[in-house]
């Protein structure tokens, strides 16, 4: 097999060990302390950036979870959420994760950067929660986020995908503050 014939990226080990697959997260509050847990765990064990990302069906159930793993994999499309979006089309067998005519929300410990944004439009989610802000971000950390339309949010809302922002707004923000702490790669 050549060395191109497959491209593989992984998650942490410590994902399985941590993460309860069966539990319910019944509300926008639960998904984003997932998330912000995801964000956090990653950083405190030096396994990739300080961003957490999860999949859920909207009556709570799990479905994927991603954290940032761009440093470690050397790939710089290894974001939380392009991570998340990939085990749940890998774990559902599609690729538009709506397609069953079941709702899908991503949960995320951070805006979108522009490659996450645009993604979400093909990935078949309806919801879209985010903890800290882009500029949250960029303030407390060297990450560019890049380039979103003026009216991001109206532009979602537009294709039917509803967005929810400032949930733990904080909590997530202190990501960041502890990644930074600690001389984190940014890029």
């Amino acid at each position: 097999m050549s060395r191109l014939a497959a491209i593989e990226l992984s998650l942490p080990e410590w994902i399985d060990a941590e993460i309860d697959f069966t539990a319910r997260y019944a509300d926008d509050d639960a998904r984003m302390a997932l998330a912000i847990g995801l964000a956090r765990r990653n950083v405190e064990l030096g396994t990739g950036g300080p961003f957490g990302a999860a999949i859920l069906r909207s009556d709570g159930e799990l479905i994927a979870v991603g954290v940032n793993r761009v440093v470690p994999q050397q790939c710089s499309v290894a974001h939380a959420e392009m991570m998340a979006f990939m085990g749940a089309q890998k774990r559902l067998g599609r690729f538009r994760l709506n397609e069953d005519g079941a709702r899908y929300l991503l949960a995320t410990s951070a805006q979108p950067c522009a490659m996450c944004y645009g993604a979400s439009f093909w990935a078949g989610i309806d919801e879209l929660v985010i903890g800290a802000r882009a500029e949250d971000v960029m303030e407390l950390s060297e990450f560019d986020e890049g380039p979103l339309p003026a009216d991001w949010i109206g532009e979602l809302e537009q294709r039917g995908i509803a967005v929810r922002r400032d949930v733990q707004r904080q909590p997530a923000r202190a990501i960041f503050e502890l990644y930074r702490s600690l001389a984190g790669t940014s890029y």
